[in-house]
């Protein structure tokens, strides 16, 4: 990629004359790795298996593709750059734009809904209620945790979860979009609107089972960043601010299950023997299957720049 290439992010359709005609609630993928290859794979990173020698992805942790390839697009596969571009750039799709059929397959299994957009602000509404009295500093560290997050809706409304339609910026209501939307309002500083920008992301957090929703929730905060950079400063953001900004989102939106604190799917069954000395010779020893704890997710604290286990002070 070249420097031009790095230092402005390539519109989808750059005949579009607005911000609000430019969105579209079904990011492409192939749109992120043509301009942004390192961002795409950085949003397909699990900080928790991922180690300084070797990077796991993130997995499917459903069957929704697994026609694609039984290998590749199985439930405990990891999702790769390749299997969700080129060809397959558009088989990841908000729920809004799936067909009925899976959404109701997906709410059957894995009790997959979305909350309309007037829920989720009368909700943070009053979350918020706390906060007003907050300076811009306090409001943007406020630690937020969005369960089960699906796309993300409480943290950022970018479109509206029954119809996929983009929302003004004016009319969205997750928590990130009201702390972004403070710093416009406040701050004039292009460097102190960058760092309370990264402050109130590393204060962000959602955890998801499925993947593909993962993925998207990740993509949704992402372009959140670049629809209140544009609207603020009129400009795209340089390439390593977004960069920046994938890296936080990768550690603080993450897959979880969250019952039991794990990397859905990691969970083992293992044979054990209950009574291997047994008092008569020709008695076969017992043996039970028992279930293995699944791998612990950890995630990133900020204020002291660790990894720690998700449940930590829970168990």
């Amino acid at each position: 990629m070249g420097s031009n290439e790095k230092n402005k992010f390539v519109n989808a359709n750059e005949s579009y004359d607005t911000l609000e005609e430019q969105l579209s609630s079904d990011i492409l993928e192939n749109i992120i790795r043509e301009d942004m290859p390192n961002i795409l794979n950085v949003l397909l990173i699990d900080r928790t298996k991922t180690t300084p020698k070797k990077t796991k992805n993130i997995i499917w942790a459903n069957e929704n593709y697994i026609r694609y390839g039984v290998k590749a697009y199985s439930a405990t596969a990891q999702m790769k750059p390749e299997l969700v571009t080129g060809q397959m750039g558009n088989i990841i799709k908000p729920r809004a734009v799936k067909s009925k059929l899976v959404q109701k397959e997906r709410t059957k299994s894995k009790a997959e809904v979305f909350t309309p957009t007037w829920i989720v602000k009368k909700q943070n509404d009053e979350v918020d209620k706390s906060f007003l009295n907050d300076d811009l500093e306090t409001y943007a560290k406020r630690k937020w945790l969005e369960i089960a997050c699906g796309e993300a809706p409480y943290m950022t409304t970018r479109y509206d979860m029954e119809t996929g339609k983009i929302v003004a910026l004016s009319d969205r209501v997750g928590f990130v979009d009201r702390k972004l939307r403070r710093i416009n309002e406040e701050v004039s500083d292009k460097a102190e609107w960058q760092r309370l920008v990264v402050e109130s992301y590393k204060a962000s957090y959602g955890f998801e089972w499925n993947g593909d929703s993962l993925l998207l929730a990740r993509e949704n905060l992402l372009y959140t960043y670049r629809d209140y950079y544009v609207e603020k400063w009129l400009e795209e953001p340089l390439y390593g601010l977004f960069e920046d900004i994938a890296e936080i989102i990768s550690y603080n939106v993450f897959q979880m299950d969250g019952l039991k604190y794990t990397i859905p799917l990691t969970e083992k069954r293992e044979k054990v023997v209950v009574n291997q000395m047994s008092l008569f010779e020709d008695e076969e020893p017992e043996e039970k299957w028992i279930i293995k704890s699944g791998i612990r997710v950890k995630i990133m604290n900020w204020d002291t720049n660790r990894m720690e286990f998700f449940d930590k002070g829970v168990r």
